[in-house]
This record gives C-alpha cells, sequence and structure tokens, in this order.
C-alpha cells in the first residue's frame, strides 16, 4: 500500500501575504482571536484601500456604491465608519470662486432653476472656469446635458473670449447630431451675451436663457460639475503647462467622469451607462 502524501505546510509569511495580512497580525491574532465582525470589517478595510487607490477622489459614498456593485452587503454608514478607522479620505480642497463680471441679461431665464429634463437635448448648461499654471490661466467651457449630466461639448484656451464659448456650444451640436430647440442656459458672463454666442444659438435655434445675478443656484447644476473637476483635477498638483493641464482635464473628463463615475441621481449609472440604457426607451416615446 502505498503511503499516503504528506500534508503540505505552507510558511506562515507566505499565507499570510496571500491573505492579505501581517505576520505580526496573525500573532496577534492568535494571542487574542478577533471576532468575525472585526475580521469582516478588517477584509472590507482592505477593499476599500484598493477601491480608494484606483481612484483617491472617491469619498465614502462613492467607494459604497462600488463595494455594493462588487456584491458586498454594506451600509454608508459601516463604509463610513470603515473609512474613518483607517483613515481612508477623499482628496478634497476647497474651489477657488471665480470673480467675472455680469451684465444685463440678453435673454429670458427659461429654467428658473428647474435643472431636470425628461430626455436627451432638452435642456443644456454652460459655464467657464479657470485655472493657473507656470505658463498662466487655463480656461475651458463645458456644456452639460441635464438629463444624463454628460458633458457633451467643450472648448479649452488660454483666454476667455466669446470663440471659447462659441466653440464648445458647435461643439455640442457636433456631437448631439444637430438638435433643434434646445435650451442652452448660462449666468450673464460677457461670453454668453456676446453677439457671437447669441448669433451660434440662433443659428443652429436653440434658445438661451440666462439666469439672475446674485442668484448662486441659478447654474448650480453646471458649478457641481466644476466643483468636482476642480477637486480632481485641477487642484491636485500644480501645472507646469497648459498643455499637461489640458490633457489631464479631458483625460478625466472622458475616461473617468463619463464611464467611472457613477452618479446616484442616474440610478448609480455612469452618464454614458445612463444614455445606452435609456436612449432606446426615449427614442420609442418619441
Amino acid at each position: 500500500m502505498a503511503a499516503k502524501d504528506a500534508p503540505v505546510r505552507v510558511p506562515i509569511v507566505v499565507a499570510c501575504r496571500v491573505l492579505g495580512f501581517s505576520k505580526q497580525a496573525y500573532y496577534q491574532w492568535v494571542k487574542q482571536p478577533v471576532s468575525k465582525r472585526e475580521a469582516d470589517d478588517q477584509q472590507l478595510i482592505g477593499v476599500l484601500r484598493k477601491l480608494h487607490t484606483e481612484d483617491p477622489e472617491f469619498g465614502y459614498r462613492f467607494l459604497t456604491d462600488e463595494m455594493q456593485d462588487l456584491g458586498y452587503a454594506v451600509t454608508e454608514r459601516r463604509v463610513w465608519r470603515l473609512c474613518n478607522q483607517a483613515g481612508i479620505r477623499s482628496v478634497i480642497t476647497k474651489r477657488r470662486r471665480r470673480n467675472l463680471k455680469t451684465g444685463e441679461p440678453v435673454g429670458d431665464d427659461l429654467v428658473e432653476r428647474e435643472f431636470t429634463a425628461d430626455g436627451p437635448n432638452r435642456l443644456w448648461l454652460t459655464d467657464i472656469t479657470e485655472q493657473w499654471t507656470n505658463e498662466g490661466r487655463l480656461y475651458m467651457c463645458a456644456v452639460k446635458d441635464v438629463w444624463s449630466n454628460r458633458i457633451v461639448g467643450y472648448s479649452i484656451g488660454d483666454r476667455m473670449q466669446a470663440s471659447l464659448a462659441v466653440t464648445a456650444l458647435e461643439n455640442a451640436v457636433t456631437q448631439r447630431d444637430s438638435p433643434v430647440g434646445t435650451v442652452v442656459h448660462s449666468d450673464r458672463g460677457g461670453q454668453f451675451r456676446s453677439q457671437n454666442f447669441q448669433g451660434a444659438l440662433r443659428r443652429h435655434q436653440l434658445q438661451g436663457s440666462m439666469g439672475r445675478v446674485g442668484a448662486a443656484g441659478d447654474n448650480a447644476a453646471m458649478e457641481s460639475f466644476f466643483s468636482l473637476l476642480q477637486k480632481n483635477v485641477l487642484d491636485r498638483t500644480v501645472w507646469a503647462t497648459r498643455e499637461e493641464l489640458r490633457l489631464a482635464i479631458v483625460s478625466w473628463v472622458e475616461g473617468k467622469y463619463h464611464r467611472k463615475r457613477r452618479q446616484r441621481r442616474l440610478g448609480r449609472l455612469t452618464p454614458v451607462e445612463f444614455e445606452v440604457v435609456n436612449v432606446g426607451s426615449v427614442a420609442l416615446a418619441a
């Protein structure tokens, strides 16, 4: 009769490495075993650290969404507690406020803070943000579709002129197959009151809308996007050149914001996923 194979002994250091904890933690557990709840917490913290390393800007709410999407039955409060315990925090910086001059409106306020839409290309929001580099300022004008929160058009340049806003609008019109009748809401900045921008609205049969002076909430939905951009890109480092910053902005918008950042208002879908899931039903209802 053949002798039975002797059991394979795995060195403790190897087992700890595979299981994702230190040798010291193992010996501490041998002396004082942890409860199942504590062990589960440590496992969840390991997953949270990995997710946070991949997307350092994620706070506990977005991390909760990611964990639930992976199949973990966790609540926001538990993830918040574990993040506090492990020192996992989103990269958060305070946005520098822009001090732009405003003038008389050249159009009515067609939105009145109702930042909702029941289909694509019903309501677009547009605004401009700025950021310093070692070469000087860089400006971005973006156009967002309220329905899916997708940035449907944008332009980036070193001068804040009317052409910056016109180029972003033209880009949005091209990307969305020249919709007609879309409401385009902005603040009263000179770029949006310019003859060139107003002419572009008429040329493409779009409806211009402008918020009120001194009403910060009038374009809050657009400001929320720029706040994310500020936290996740603009304030993450000191930018040496405009081109370096421009590439970082494009990479974040197209790679992360559109395709990786789930949004609760969209049913925990990304803007791209939301449009793919809903465009069929919208087309049928049209």
